[in-house]
C-alpha cells in the first residue's frame, strides 16, 4: 500500500509518498481502508520535532490523526464493528496515522460514521469535535445560562465549539477574523468581535463564566481575556487548547491546559448531532494525500484556509 511518511524531523519536504507493507490487525485492532483523513495544525509541530517531549512519535512516522473509512479486517476479540462498516475515529497521537491507503486503529476508539456527510468528509470531525466537546463540558463545565468567550472561533474547533455552547444554552461571545466572522455568526454566536479591529477589553463589558482559548496569544491578550473572568464568583475558568498554558494569577480563576483524547462514546454523540442536523461540519477543501507537504507548508505560512480533508488518491 502507499502512505505518506517521514524518516526524520524537519521541514515539510521530509514528507514522502512511499510503498509500505499492508499491516495486519492484532487483538483489539481493526484494519481500516481509509476514505479520508484531515489536516490538524499540531501535526506541523510534531513533524518539525518541536513536540518530541509531548508526543514522541517513532520514525519513520505516518501522520494523520483523524480517520474515516471502511473496516477491512478485524482482529481477535473485536465485536464493536465488522468488515464493511463505515467508521470514524481519532487515532492515538503517537501512533501510525491515516495518511495512507490503510491504517490500523484501536477498535475501542472508533464509532459508526455519520450518514449526513460523505465518508471522506467525516474525517473532518473527530479531533476538532472532541476538542470542543471536552473543553466545554469536561474542563469548563459549561451550563445553561452561563456566558463563554471563545477566542479563535473562526477555526475548525471554534466553529464547533460555538454550536455546541449555543445548543447547551450558553451565551456565546466569539472572536474571529474577517474571513470567518460571517460563518461564526451563522453558527449562533451572540456577540462577535473582529480581532483585527478591536480587543476584547474594548468591547466586552459584561463578565464571562469561562474563556476557551484556541489561538496563540500574547501575554497582554491573555491578561485581557482573563480579566473578563475576575468578576465572576468563584472566578471562572480559562481553558486553553494551545500550549503552553498561561501561568495562574491571583484572580481566583482556574486555568486548564488541555489536549483532546480519543473517546468513542463522546464521538458517537457528536456523530448523532451531525446526523440530526444539530451540528454542522465545515470542510474548506479536499486534496489528494500526495499534496500533504504543500498543506503543511501553507499551514506554517498561515495561508491555509479552512479544514482540509485529504484523500488517499496517490
Amino acid at each position: 500500500m502507499k502512505a505518506v511518511r517521514y524518516h526524520e524531523h524537519g521541514d515539510a519536504d521530509v514528507l514522502r509518498v512511499e510503498d509500505v507493507d499492508l499491516p495486519s490487525p492484532g487483538p483489539g485492532q481493526v484494519l481500516v481502508r481509509v476514505a479520508g483523513t484531515s489536516f490538524n495544525p499540531v501535526e506541523v509541530d510534531i513533524r518539525a520535532g518541536r513536540m518530541r517531549q509531548v508526543f514522541p512519535v517513532g520514525l519513520p512516522h505516518t501522520p494523520g490523526l483523524d480517520v474515516a473509512g471502511t473496516v477491512a479486517e478485524v482482529g481477535r476479540g473485536v465485536t464493536s464493528c465488522g468488515v464493511g462498516d463505515p467508521v470514524v475515529g481519532f487515532l492515538p497521537m503517537t501512533a501510525t496515522g491515516a495518511a495512507a491507503e490503510f491504517v490500523l486503529a484501536p477498535a475501542n476508539l472508533l464509532t459508526a460514521a455519520p450518514t449526513a456527510l460523505s465518508l471522506a468528509d467525516a474525517a473532518a470531525l473527530p479531533l476538532v469535535a472532541l476538542t470542543a466537546w471536552q473543553a466545554l463540558f469536561e474542563h469548563a463545565d459549561l451550563r445553561p445560562g452561563q456566558r463563554i468567550l471563545i477566542n479563535g472561533a473562526g477555526g475548525a474547533v471554534g466553529r464547533l465549539a460555538v454550536q455546541l455552547a449555543k445548543r447547551a444554552g450558553a451565551t456565546v461571545v466569539a472572536t474571529a477574523g474577517p474571513r470567518s466572522i460571517d460563518a461564526v455568526r451563522e453558527h449562533g454566536a451572540d456577540e462577535l468581535i473582529d480581532h483585527t479591529e478591536t480587543g476584547v477589553r474594548d468591547i466586552v463589558t459584561d463578565p464571562v463564566d469561562a474563556v476557551l482559548n484556541l489561538v496563540p496569544t500574547s501575554q497582554s491578550t491573555t491578561a485581557d481575556l482573563r480579566s473578563l473572568l475576575g468578576r465572576v464568583n468563584p472566578g471562572g475558568v480559562f481553558v486553553t487548547a494551545v500550549p503552553p498554558e498561561p501561568a495562574p494569577e491571583e484572580t481566583g480563576t482556574r486555568v486548564v491546559g488541555m489536549s483532546a483524547r480519543g473517546d468513542a462514546h463522546e464521538l458517537a454523540e457528536l456523530v448523532r448531532r451531525v446526523d440530526a442536523g444539530e451540528l454542522r461540519v465545515d470542510v474548506g477543501g479536499r486534496l489528494p494525500l500526495r499534496q500533504l507537504p504543500d498543506v503543511h507548508e501553507r499551514s506554517a505560512a498561515g495561508t491555509l484556509r479552512g479544514k482540509v480533508v485529504l484523500l488517499p488518491d496517490f
